[in-house]
Parts: C-alpha cells; structure tokens; sequence
C-alpha cells in the first residue's frame, strides 16, 4: 500500500508538471507575452491558485483513468 500510494504522488506530480510545462510554452510560443515581459513574468503569470486547482483536478482525472485501464487491461 506504501509503494502504490507513493506512486500515485509522483505520477500526480508529473501530470502537474506537464500542465505547467505546457503553460509555460505556451507563453513563449502562444501568446508570445512570455518573449516581450521575460521568464519571471511568465512564470508569475501561471503559477496562480486556479491554475493550480485545474492542474490538480486534471492530474487526479488523469491518474484515476490511468489506474483504471491499467488494472482493467
């Protein structure tokens, strides 16, 4: 049970990660705000509390339906 729920935590933070990985490219590349205002601002920009309430809800979506096919397949 120690083991299974560690890896449920790191796989929840890696989705969480590649949420804001995302956010942060698509400042960059996107919107192209990230170019004119620099890295702390876009970092400030996406780190905020309802980005962070998404990325938690996508990640526990993410690592239920993960969970789900890996047992049922």
């Amino acid at each position: 049970m120690k083991n299974s729920a560690w890896r449920g935590l790191i796989e929840i933070g890696f989705i969480i990660f590649l949420f804001y990985s995302n956010l942060l490219m698509g400042e960059f590349e996107r919107s192209g705000a990230g170019r004119k205002h620099g890295l702390l601002w876009a970092a400030s920009d996406i780190f905020t509390f309802h980005n962070f309430g998404i990325a938690v809800i996508a990640a526990l979506i993410g690592y239920l339906l993960v969970e789900f096919l890996r047992t049922k397949f």
